[in-house]
Parts: C-alpha cells; sequence; structure tokens
C-alpha cells in the first residue's frame, strides 16, 4: 500500500532533476517535493506522518547560487523529526560545504550528476540504520542510557536523580544533536511514573492550525473536518511524563493555554466548556535561548519562569573529554553488530585527533561519523589523516559573542582570546579578568546543582571550605 512507504522529500528547484527522482524513486517511497525553504515548511505542517528521508540541494532559492539555503534546510529538517536521513545532493560539492552539511546532521552528500539506481540503494540502506536506531533509542531511554564519566556527565545524572519524582517543569536545555531527548526519557524512566505513559510531542513538527487540538483535543464537530471527538496529548499522557520538545517554536497564542496548565493543571478541548484536569508531569527541551526569546517578545516571560522551575543543561561533546572514546566505542560496538559489518579502531595518533575533535554536530554528528567509519573502513586501523578526511575543521574565528565556549586547554586559542581582550580594552586588570573567571565558574557551578554546595565544590574539583572561602571572597569584590 502506497500509504505505507516512506516517506521521501526532495527539496530541489531543478524541475528536470525532481521529475527524474520522482519517477524512479516513487516505486520505493512516498515522494514529496519542495523547491525552496518555504515552500518545504508549508509542505511539512500538511504531512501527516514524519517524514523518514530527505534528498536536499544546497543551492535554493532566493540565493541558489550560494549554499545556505540548503543548510537553513537540513537543520529545519531535523529540527521537525530528529530521526530524519537527511542525503544532501547537490553541485555545491567543495570540501567546506561537504564537511558543513555533514556536521548540520546529513548521513550522506553525493554530488550531481548521480547515478539514480544507486542513490536508491543508499536511501534503502538508510532506512535499515534508522531502522537501528530506532531500536537503539528505544533500549537507551533507560536512566543508565546516559554514558559518561565526565564532570558534566555526572551532574547531569545527579540532577536528574534529584529531579525526577518532583512534579514540577523541567527546562533541558542544549544544543543541536546534544541528546535532549535522552534525558527527557531519563527523567520519566528515573520516576514514579514510569508505569504511566511517556508522550513525546515535536512542537517545531506541528501546524500551528492544529497545535492546539493535538496538545487539548477537540469535541466532535468543534471545526471542519473534526468528524470525531479528539482526546489530546496532555490527556493521553494521564499520570505519566509529556516530554514537549522544541518548545521555543510554540506559538505566541498557545502559549497562554500550556502556561494555564501549567499553573493550575486545567485545559478544555476545542469546541468544549468542561474544564478537564492534567496530572501530567512536564518535561519542555530547546536549543535556543529562551531568556533572548523572551527579550525579543517571542516567548512569554511568565511561561519561560514556569517551565525552568529546574532547568537542566545537556553538555556539549566538546566538554566531555574521555567520554568522546566511550561514546565513540559504544557506537561502533553497536552499529557494527546490528549492520553486520566489523567495526573499526584507531591507531594511536586517530586517537589523539578523535580527542581533540570538537564535534560541532555533537553526538549526532559523532554517530554519523561512526556509521560512515564502519561502512569505509569495516574491520581496519585508520590513520589520523582518514579520520580527519571526516571532521569539519572550518570552524568561524570564536568570540566572546559567538556562543563557542573558551577551551582552557587550548594554549594558543586562550592567548588569541587574551589578545582581542587587550587590543579592544585599555587598561585591563589581571586580577579583574581572573577574579571574574573564578565568579563566573562559581556562579555556573552553583546554579548548575541548585545552590548545593558540596555539590558545586565536587563540580569545580575543589574541596567544600574552599569554594565556600572563595565565594566570601568574590562577594566582597
Amino acid at each position: 500500500m502506497a500509504a505505507l512507504r516512506p516517506v521521501l522529500m526532495i527539496i530541489d528547484d531543478d524541475p528536470l532533476i525532481t521529475d527524474t527522482l520522482h519517477f524512479v524513486l516513487s516505486k520505493h517511497f512516498e515522494v514529496c517535493v519542495a523547491e525552496s525553504y518555504a515552500q518545504l515548511k508549508s509542505l511539512l505542517q500538511q504531512q501527516d506522518s514524519m517524514p523518514a528521508l530527505a534528498l536536499v540541494d544546497l543551492g535554493l532559492p532566493p540565493s541558489p547560487h550560494t549554499p545556505e539555503e540548503g543548510f537553513k534546510v537540513i537543520s529545519a529538517l531535523l529540527a521537525h523529526s530528529p530521526t530524519i536521513k537527511i542525503h544532501v545532493l547537490s553541485g555545491q560539492s567543495d570540501d567546506a560545504n561537504v564537511k558543513r552539511a555533514l556536521t548540520l546532521g546529513a548521513v550522506d552528500f553525493i554530488a550531481k550528476p548521480c547515478d539514480v539506481e544507486k542513490l536508491k540503494d543508499m536511501l534503502l540502506q538508510s532506512l535499515k540504520v534508522q531502522d537501528v536506531e530506532l531500536n537503539e533509542v528505544k533500549a537507551e531511554l533507560e536512566f543508565d542510557g546516559l554514558l559518561g564519566d565526565s564532570l558534566p556527565m555526572q551532574a547531569l545524572r545527579m540532577q536528574i536523580t534529584q529531579f525526577a519524582d518532583s512534579p514540577f517543569p523541567v527546562l533541558i536545555e542544549g544544543e543541536s544533536g546534544s541528546g535532549k531527548e535522552l534525558v527527557a526519557g531519563s527523567f520519566h524512566h528515573a520516576s514514579k511514573r514510569v508505569l504511566h505513559p511517556y508522550l513525546s510531542v515535536n512542537c517545531a513538527a506541528i501546524s500551528p492550525l492544529l497545535a492546539e487540538s493535538i496538545l487539548f483535543g477537540h469535541t466532535k464537530g468543534a471545526f471542519t473536518g473534526a468528524i470525531a471527538a479528539h482526546a489530546g496529548y496532555f490527556e493521553d499522557a494521564s499520570e505519566g511524563t509529556l516530554f514537549l520538545d522544541e518548545i521555543g517554536e510554540l506559538p505566541l497564542e498557545l502559549q497562554a493555554k500550556l502556561l494555564r496548565v501549567l499553573e493550575n493543571g486545567e485545559y478544555q478541548r476545542i469546541g468544549e466548556t468542561q474544564t478537564r484536569k492534567s496530572q501530567a508531569r512536564i518535561v519542555a527541551a530547546t536549543n535556543r535561548d529562551l531568556r533572548a526569546e523572551v527579550r525579543a517578545g517571542k516567548f512569554r516571560s511568565d511561561l519561560y519562569h514556569r517551565l525552568s522551575v529546574f532547568a537542566v543543561h545537556v553538555p556539549p561533546v566538546r566538554d566531555l573529554g574521555d567520554d568522546k572514546h566511550l561514546l565513540r566505542e559504544h557506537f561502533t560496538q553497536f552499529y557494527a553488530q546490528q549492520i553486520g559489518q566489523a567495526p573499526f579502531v584507531l591507531d594511536e595518533a586517530a586517537q589523539a585527533r578523535w580527542l581533540d575533535y570538537k564535534f560541532p554536530g555533537n553526538v549526532r554528528e559523532l554517530r554519523n561519523i561512526v556509521i560512515r567509519l564502519i561502512a569505509k573502513y569495516s574491520g581496519k586501523t585508520l590513520n589520523a589523516t582518514q579520520l580527519v578526511a571526516e571532521f569539519d575543521l572550518s570552524e568561524p574565528e570564536s568570540s566572546g559573542s559567538s556562543g563557542e565556549p573558551l577551551n582552557i586547554n587550548d594554549a594558543a586559542g586562550m592567548t588569541a582570546q587574551a589578545q582581542r581582550h587587550l587590543q579592544r580594552q585599555a587598561n585591563v586588570s589581571l586580577d579583574s579578568v581572573l577574579k571574574s573567571w573564578e565568579r563566573a565558574y562559581i556562579e555556573a557551578a552553583m546554579q548548575m546543582t541548585h545552590g548545593n554546595l558540596s555539590q558545586a565544590a565536587k563540580l569545580l574539583n575543589v574541596n567544600r571550605t574552599t569554594l565556600y572561602s572563595r565565594m566570601s571572597t568574590t562577594d566582597e569584590n
């Protein structure tokens, strides 16, 4: 049945290419075509199910000679459907574009022109990998699925343990690809609600016109097409957990209704006067800076403060130290076994380069690199040159406002940062600089541990009395 075929989105503005691909691939996929980013957004809101695959051209209108629209499409597709497998099919295939696309989350890059039969085989193989990943997510949505021994991961697991059984909302913040959904599942599985439903809603993936019905439900005849009464996610979640992913995408008019549920548990189905009560625990996630969204008038201040009763930060991969090796070994063993191929290994120099790489695409990028390396080097030992070919090393220069954290182990980077500071500001006081950094790290640790002095001291690798003394000193200055 055609309805059961996986949905393939093709985003390309060349009708000759899209017609050819549609003719060949529609035998295996439900093919949908968009010519631009704007058309894609409209098409996604009309879909009844998440697209499984996408073919994306980088050169799209209104700027077909640059790759920026294509990069925007990749990010939008992953925000809408985090499990989607994106293959870039583009003539803009220089090395920088390839690595940027893969870093953003594409699984492969195919240069135009291409062999359509080989492309078909690649897409079918991606479906197999997707099935494997869905099984992996199910297996790892247990609390112990959060891998890592680094201090940030220890702090994260500690927060999950602390907040799991609280009825108050949790806001999970973190960069794209860092594993926020896994953390949300961990809150549920570590709580007493584990025997109740765990439901997930991607706020970026639902049409603004249908969002209220999806969340709160509707009565029969409430609007055109409402042929039967429908329970929303709040009702279906019962006494379990409702995960609102990409909460920053929720329309402003719905934010007020969500706030009401969070404040007193009350909501109404569309077309109904009866007030219902929700006992679901709300966990929300975002990769946006909601504080900035509040200042810009795009997110309600009262809703932000209500959602962030407990705020949890998922650390980016670049801050995880040796956990990068642990994650590589985990994904290598898992995918090699599931796909039926021998794992690869890294020589000593390659391991060092793996540890140095920042993984701007976070766990998603790390996992995709592992999958590609298994396909290319099954059963082999990689050297540093072979490994680095998979990395995106074209990182923009860090600035104080870029959001890129300072790597204190990067002496050259810190020196460059200091030079820029000295060039911009006269009469720099070294004592003030050092005290400012110390104050910032102490404040961050106290926020992450919600004021627990002992836990903050552990996070900063100092004893409790030392931390207390330094806090007193910084407060006086």
